[in-house]
């Protein structure tokens, strides 16, 4: 059932439709997220490298959730956005519960895969529905409620597969978040509807006349596709396809004529990679056309992309970091990160998306400078977390006591954990403001896309691979040192959304 202009949303059915959204997506990061505190347990069970618990949460996972976001969205674009997050909670639940029968690195590595599927049609849909629920002045804070989900999915992954893994078995863990899901699919499939698109933004531009007159203050509007410009998203596939290609060939030769087995893989799984994402921009290449040449997107996605490298990874490893470091057992680790997720994350989104929404009345850029003045000062303050001891040492002999320094830590990891996920609500706010209501799902795919492909799978990867590269000099506190390598690309993340503050204006469509 859609609703349309001549039945306008209820205020309480909006929120409902909202609050909603905010479990769904808590499900797609519960089951996403749940890997980082089980990591400990999958090492020891397969006996994985650092840099194989990598490849196991990042591109196994991302490698689908990015590419096969565009299609799911196009889809999205045309038909039941509330139809496809459906089938893409029941897909990535399904899997999560496969995951805990794994027996192989192999097994889990592609149940991971089926994740990643069904999470690719779980998010683009959700912020165009947003967008169509709430208006242009309140979407922002809308968005940011809606990523409350990270934190309260992050927590409760952290928390009851640390919880249950100690009490049972990783397995147990798994299957249970996985079942969760799916029960709950029903809820959002039976209770919200599919809103008129652009129905806000056209309420909201009726208004304005209202006030203004019969002149409306003028706005800037979607201009035209032209046939020359169409041609950018279609050469962009074009490129893909050609490098897709390319890699296939050399991996073939490398398999089957040189007998190098896991390069010719590698360069397979590579090309395979790019082939998709090539078929993918052609689905796509009317939006992409729309969003290529215009540098505001290319600085958002490249800047949220720099900021989750760092984000992802350490969210996925600080589980790991607590029992090596901190010598916090499974189960403490669980509360102990849980509740630096679920506070702080919260917090953070929050005030992200209330400080973008009061500060762009005098300025479109102030969506990407909010966070970009967050992730300046998020570096620092994740390394001063992580050295507590010293931090107490300064002020009491001997470094204080466990506890103390447990404490200090804690409150200190609050405040960038928080600032680490304020970009969420004012980033995809802005990239919704970038195109027309008819395309937001395929432009936040093409978003997604970007942040995912260099966020979550190459920062999880990266902690992973750093881990292993300075454990012969750093030993078991490599994992420390390669968290602080990370931190230089929250700075790059502030100098490209910087950039942004400074172009957003000219790319806006309202």
């Amino acid at each position: 059932m859609r609703a349309t202009a001549a039945e306008p949303v209820r205020p309480g059915y909006r929120y409902y439709v909202l609050a909603v959204l905010v479990l769904i997506y808590a499900l797609n990061f519960l089951d996403r997220q749940i890997i980082g505190i089980l990591g400990p347990k999958l090492i020891e069970h397969f006996g994985l490298t650092d840099t194989q618990f990598g490849l196991l949460g990042g591109i196994a996972f991302a490698s689908v959730y990015s590419t096969l976001a565009i299609p799911l969205a196009w889809l999205a674009d045309r038909f039941s956005r509330v139809w496809i997050m459906t089938g893409a909670l029941a897909v990535w639940s399904g899997f999560t519960a496969l995951c805990g029968t794994a027996t192989s690195f192999t097994q889990l590595f592609l149940y991971r895969m089926g994740v990643g599927v069904g999470e690719s049609g779980g998010v683009a849909p959700a912020y165009s529905l947003i967008s169509d629920y709430f208006p242009p002045s309140q979407r922002a804070r809308a968005l940011a409620v809606f990523a409350f989900g990270i934190p309260i999915g992050t927590a409760a992954g952290t928390l009851v597969g640390g919880l249950v893994a100690a009490r049972w078995n990783w397995q147990t863990a798994f299957i249970v978040v996985g079942l969760l899901g799916l029960l709950l699919a029903p809820l959002l499939r039976l209770t919200v509807r599919d809103p008129k698109r652009g129905g806000t933004d056209a309420a909201a531009a009726a208004e304005a006349m209202a006030r203004t007159g019969p002149e409306p203050t003028p706005v800037a509007t979607a201009a035209p596709v032209s046939a020359d410009s169409r041609r950018a998203g279609a050469i962009a596939s074009m490129i893909m396809l050609a490098i897709g290609a390319a890699a296939l060939a050399v991996g073939a030769a490398l398999y089957l004529l040189m007998d190098q087995r896991n390069a010719g893989m590698t360069w397979g799984f590579a090309g395979l990679l790019a082939t998709v994402v090539g078929i993918s921009l052609w689905i796509a290449r009317i939006t992409a056309s729309a969003v290529i040449p215009k540098k505001s997107f290319w600085l958002l996605a490249l800047g949220a992309a720099s900021s989750s490298i760092c984000g992802y990874g350490v969210a996925g490893w600080l589980p790991t970091f607590f029992v090596r470091s901190f010598d916090l057992t499974l189960s403490q680790t669980a509360w102990y990160y849980a509740g630096i997720a679920m506070v702080g994350g919260t917090l953070g989104i929050w005030l992200g998306g209330f400080f973008a929404d009061k500060l762009s009345k005098r300025g479109k850029g102030a969506y990407p400078l909010v966070p970009a003045i967050a992730f300046l000062i998020s570096a620092p303050l994740f390394i001063a977390a992580m050295n507590s001891p010293w931090l107490i040492g300064l002020v009491l002999p001997g470094g204080g006591t466990n506890a103390q320094q447990l404490i200090l830590a804690f409150l200190i990891f609050l405040i960038p954990t928080g600032l680490n996920l304020a970009w969420l609500g004012p980033i995809t706010a802005a990239v919704q403001h970038l195109v027309p209501a008819a395309m937001r799902s395929t432009a936040s795919a093409l978003f997604l896309l970007i942040n995912n492909l260099l966020g979550l799978a190459v920062g999880f990867y990266y902690f992973g691979w750093m881990s292993d590269l300075l454990a012969p000099r750093f030993g078991d506190e490599s994992l420390r040192w390669a968290i602080y390598t990370g931190m230089g690309f929250y700075l790059l993340a502030s100098a490209l959304l910087f950039g942004a503050s400074r172009t957003l204006k000219r790319d806006w469509v309202a």
